[in-house]
């Protein structure tokens, strides 16, 4: 008997271990959930927290809540690039349609090191049928080709911003830009471009990821970057 309890124990013991999922050595579990719409509601006020949207472009063109950043997950090197510039010690708030795809998202945020990370229950649907407040985007006029070289032409020196409200690593430049307007207030003048609005221009320019950087020189194409860019690099490259 004593034989048999041990071999048991030995049996459970390796039972238990091999459900469990290993963890990488210095990352603590991350704190998931699923909320329903009032509890996601009220973690919205914290001003700590970062909402994330994980549908694509047109789903959070038509309507998004207040605040939100978008990474499509259908697109794995989309969601990939923008959510690395996300804050893993922040809560991280997801929602997409239906609560599928936003619920998949948070399992792979969880496996990055995220600490807390909370999906909403139901998604945009439910959310909908509670009446909680939606922001819908206003149909803005797309920037014409004729203007955008317009000012390109007219600016001795042009930094073109491609970026969007609701791109991450966009959002994690406007400290930069702004700094850079501060220090170099005359030496160039600042074109935006909306990465989700002005296609032309985007398509004439070869655009491929937000956010994209170009200087332009007496209308010549003198530097280009794609992605975070150092106040320093932009810096020189409006100086050289």
């Amino acid at each position: 008997m004593k034989y048999l309890s041990l071999l048991f124990a030995a049996i459970f013991s390796l039972a238990c271990s091999s459900n469990s999922q290993p963890q990488e050595a210095g990352v603590e579990q991350a704190q998931t959930g699923t909320l329903g719409t009032a509890e996601f509601e009220q973690k919205m006020k914290d001003p700590n927290v970062q909402i994330l949207d994980v549908r694509t472009a047109a789903e959070y063109k038509n309507a998004h809540m207040k605040n939100a950043l978008q990474a499509n997950w259908m697109d794995k090197a989309q969601f990939e690039d923008r959510t690395q510039y996300l804050d893993k010690n922040r809560p991280v708030l997801l929602y997409c349609a239906s609560g599928i795809r936003s619920a998949q998202a948070m399992e792979e945020l969880a496996q990055k090191g995220f600490k807390q990370l909370y999906n909403l229950k139901g998604g945009i649907a439910l959310w909908k049928m509670d009446n909680k407040p939606l922001i819908a985007q206003e149909a803005v006029a797309e920037l014409s080709l004729a203007a955008f070289e317009s000012m390109v032409k007219g600016a001795k020196v042009a930094l073109v911003d491609i970026g969007a409200e609701w791109c991450p690593p966009c959002v994690k430049m406007e400290p930069v830009l702004q700094q850079l307007q501060k220090d170099l207030p005359n030496a160039y003048n600042l074109i935006k471009v909306d990465g989700g609005n002005d296609v032309t221009v985007m398509k004439a320019l070869k655009f491929e990821s937000l956010p994209t950087f170009i200087v332009f020189k007496d209308g010549k194409e003198t530097w280009r970057k794609q992605g975070i860019v150092s106040l320093e690099e932009l810096k020189a490259a409006i100086a050289k």
